[in-house]
């Protein structure tokens, strides 16, 4: 019965206090200094949570943050390229290989101009899901085609044996050495699970 007897305009008042009062005004200052894709999400959920509430802000934050997080890695997967004693080129793959970055990966790639003996290092490389796993399965296929021997070192155990089971002949491609990587490759059948 009290409340009713507070006006309406005292309750928006006091909801005006509260958001200021709450809102990082500190987040403003730094906007220069951030990267711009974290400054777009910043105003991007404040606004949203103005307009809508803050669910649907918090959700659309996420979103976003993990759209530019997968565009920006899937830009960062480098090959070097280097020749063995004996002849071999030797691709030293860096970068996450997933479904992001496949396109970079393959495009690393010349199986006409290569030598008979090719290597594929991902030492320091992680195969995060089953695109990858395809990715590698295609480029296996693309040199075996033109006839010549590849080789895959330090792939996880995981990564081995979804390749080995789409392809049993794929297993005398893959080198198999004390220092491969231990992490899952994200299936379907493993869900979401990282070591």
């Amino acid at each position: 019965p009290y409340i009713e007897q507070v006006p309406i305009a005292a309750l928006v008042g006091v909801m005006f206090m509260v958001v200021i009062g709450t809102f990082a005004w500190s987040s403003i200052r730094i906007i220069p200094k951030i990267p711009k894709a974290d400054a777009f999400v910043i105003i991007l959920v404040s606004a949203i949570t103005v307009f809508f509430d803050l669910a649907i802000a918090v959700i659309s934050g996420v979103i976003v943050s993990s759209l530019v997080f997968a565009w920006q890695n899937a830009t960062k997967i480098r090959a070097r390229k280097t020749y063995k004693e004996d002849g071999t080129k030797v691709y030293e793959i860096w970068g996450p290989l997933f479904f992001g970055s496949i396109q970079a990966f393959n495009s690393k790639f010349t199986p006409g101009e290569d030598p008979d003996n090719i290597e594929i290092d991902f030492i320091d490389s992680k195969v995060s899901d089953h695109s990858g796993v395809e990715a590698i399965e295609g480029i296996i296929k693309k040199y075996r085609k033109l006839g010549k021997c590849i080789r895959l070192k330090h792939l996880s155990p995981d990564c081995k044996a979804i390749l080995v089971k789409a392809n049993p002949e794929f297993e005398q491609s893959i080198i198999s050495d004390v220092d491969d990587p231990r992490y899952y490759v994200v299936t379907e059948a493993l869900g979401i699970v990282e070591q």
